[in-house]
């Protein structure tokens, strides 16, 4: 799925990043109140740093925010791209398109802004995303056409 809506998070200029580096500088900058990162990110991509950067933190806080205490919050690429899951509640079957929709919010705090952005900066670099079911019943957001060079 390619989220439908306006691009709103130009990529500037792209560099190759080392994802495991990037995911453990973006959980240090991310509220994580005793949640647990399991970082199995391998590889190396190109793409923009700032917008790579705003994408995990707004996934990783999602999961932390959204998830029970202690959550675990695990990323791992895959064959074409990297995934970030959780074990928490996780997005029922039936709403997990909607949860890219900007104002989109089950939290009474919430902005909504946070998954239409994720969406809107994966469809600037040109990938794919998907949610789907953690293997521990959470949420899994899955970026795919994503090129992964697996030398770090």
């Amino acid at each position: 799925m390619t989220a439908g809506l306006a691009i709103t998070q130009d990529v500037g200029a792209t560099q190759v990043i080392d994802l495991s580096g990037m995911v453990e500088a973006c959980w240090h900058g991310v509220g994580t109140d005793g949640a647990v990162l399991h970082n199995e990110a391998e590889g190396r991509s190109r793409a923009d740093r700032s917008r790579l950067a705003q994408l995990l933190e707004n996934l990783m806080g999602n999961a932390t925010k959204h998830g029970d205490d202690g959550v675990t919050v695990t990323v791992g690429t895959l064959d074409g791209g990297f995934y970030v899951a959780d074990d928490g509640p996780g997005i029922p079957e039936g709403r997990r398109e909607e949860v890219f929709d900007p104002g989109h919010s089950t939290d009474d705090d919430g902005t909504g802004v946070g998954l239409s952005t994720v969406a809107a900066i994966v469809a600037a670099h040109g990938w794919e995303i998907d949610v789907t079911e953690s293997t521990e019943g959470g949420a899994r957001f899955e970026i795919t056409g994503v090129e992964i060079d697996p030398t770090s």
